[in-house]
């Protein structure tokens, strides 16, 4: 195998908007940047299924976000004009096509010279040198070759936190008791999301478990663009479904007792058992389309066990059987002769659309890991940052959170299970207030040479608020701005003065 060792200003692991967001701002500032992206695809969950940005105050989110979005609000509005049809599902921007997406953020890093681009490569390991991170080592997934790349900072943007925990990072995984930080929320918890009430088995005992994972999915209702499913998938098994059957009997397919816009929410849907899937339009006649789950039903938790500390192969594996459930419920929907026919009919007007992901059988390539590891920062984001009336004030906020904790289950449906999966945090807008985010969450405690925009400094329940894409390339942005000022001012990353970082922040259109 080839080896061969490049020297960046900047090297940032994980082409998420998070990680295209600070490639780009420090770029625009001038310094060369290699941006590292495992999938041969960039732009993470934006450009994977995940249609629709989840901004609940759009005032509060600027920065290289809103360029994003005025960027994508263009594109419709130019090809299709400014009454149409497609116009109007864009929302302004904030709605896309995955290819859409994936177009604009080819196009802002295209613009900038500074920025090289390594599709296809996985880290495989990180040198550190008196705690401070040094060099990394990658490998093409599909020609092996190995490269080690050397810089002055490193910027870990994967969902995963692979490239801190490489570097001998310290960082949580699961959920941290309610006594911990005295977070209610925390913990093993049964929460009725539509009368806001615990219920009987919440402990707030801490354990390992995650939010279920799942795959975020674009469905087309255009017949000349289906992608129609012609047989089941491999493996399928009917029996991970027919737990719906008791939700649509019990009524819990019903719709919400408050519907509010944006949450894909389609009365034609209610009472039926496409409520298993959550359906939103988009442009071009596609859908956003989420799985449910509030069903007890809900196939996913507990699927992505191991996922985290797995090895390639593990990962992968678990990425196939997540690709197989998804196909497999989609499949039920449309074919199971145990649904009533006019549902299945309703369930056949959706199909993988024929012209996204043509490399990957029209099926997103990222998995939707909505939570892994969760770095032990200089200061840790709680439950009580985002819920507290008045808010905490600080010194270096570099963005601002506003998105409603909203964890999804983790448990299948238990012994017992009358309402609820237990871990479900349903967007819970009657607690979450808008919040200030400080740099400190992104530095962690021991490593310097790093700093962390994704899988950042926070409990469970506060990451459940912060892991929103718009959340997360304002804070890339903030992370490639600080990177930056690190080189030009010779200083450690937490060494960073917050003035110089939010002035310049300011500058370039961000929300503080």
């Amino acid at each position: 195998m080839n080896q061969s060792c490049s020297l960046f200003d900047i090297i940032v692991i994980g082409g998420t908007p998070g990680g295209i967001a600070a490639a780009v701002a420090a770029a625009r500032l001038g310094r060369s940047v290699a941006l590292v992206e495992y999938h041969n695809h960039i732009g993470g969950m934006t450009t994977s299924g995940l249609g629709k940005s989840d901004v609940e105050n759009r005032e509060l989110i600027g920065g290289l976000f809103r360029e994003f979005t005025t960027r994508v609000r263009r594109y419709y509005h130019d090809l299709y004009g400014e009454n149409s049809e497609n116009a109007r599902l864009c929302q302004d921007g904030y709605y896309a096509e995955p290819s859409v997406a994936e177009g604009v953020f080819e196009e802002m890093i295209a613009e900038q010279s500074g920025i090289t681009v390594l599709k296809g490569w996985r880290l495989t390991s990180a040198t550190t040198s008196r705690q401070r991170l040094t060099e990394i080592e990658i490998m093409n997934r599909r020609s092996g070759e190995i490269r080690r790349l050397t810089s002055e900072v490193f910027i870990d943007a994967s969902y995963e936190g692979d490239l801190y925990a490489a570097a001998g990072a310290e960082y949580r995984l699961g959920r941290e008791s309610r006594e911990e930080y005295g977070e209610p929320h925390a913990g093993v918890v049964y929460f009725d999301y539509q009368r806001g009430e615990f219920l009987p088995g919440s402990t707030g005992e801490a354990d390992d478990r995650l939010p279920a994972y799942t795959y975020r999915l674009c469905l087309t209702t255009n017949p000349d663009n289906a992608h129609v499913l012609t047989g089941s998938p491999v493996g399928y098994d009917r029996r991970n479904y027919t737990g719906y059957f008791d939700d649509l009997a019990t009524g819990r397919l019903a719709g919400p007792q408050v519907v509010k816009p944006g949450r894909g929410y389609n009365p034609d849907h209610f009472n039926t058992m496409v409520r298993a899937l959550s359906v939103s339009e988009i442009p071009n006649q596609k859908t956003d389309v989420n799985i449910n789950p509030r069903p007890l039903g809900f196939p996913f938790p507990e699927e992505n066990a191991d996922y985290v500390e797995g090895d390639d192969a593990t990962r992968q594996r678990i990425c196939e059987r997540h690709r197989q459930l998804v196909l497999g419920l989609l499949w039920f929907l449309q074919n199971d002769e145990e649904i009533p026919f006019d549902h299945r009919e309703i369930a056949r007007g959706y199909h993988l659309p024929l012209d996204e992901w043509g490399d990957n059988g029209h099926f997103p390539f990222q998995l939707y890991v909505r939570e892994a590891r969760r770095l032990v920062g200089e200061y840790t984001l709680t439950e009580h940052d985002m819920t507290t009336e008045a808010g905490f004030s600080h010194p270096d906020t570099v963005a601002i959170g506003e998105f409603p904790i909203d964890s999804f289950p983790c448990r299948k449906r238990q012994a017992g299970d009358t309402v609820v999966l237990e871990g479900y945090l349903g967007m819970l807008d009657s607690v979450t207030r808008p919040y200030q985010i400080p740099y400190r969450i992104m530095i962690p405690k021991l490593i310097d040479g790093l700093l962390v925009p994704v899988a950042a400094s926070t409990t469970h329940v506060a990451y459940s608020s912060i892991r929103m894409e718009p959340t997360w390339m304002c804070l890339g942005q903030a992370a490639g701005t600080a990177a930056h000022i690190t080189i030009a001012r010779g200083c450690q990353a937490r060494e960073v003065p917050a003035g110089d970082l939010r002035k310049s922040l300011k500058q370039q259109g961000q929300i503080l």
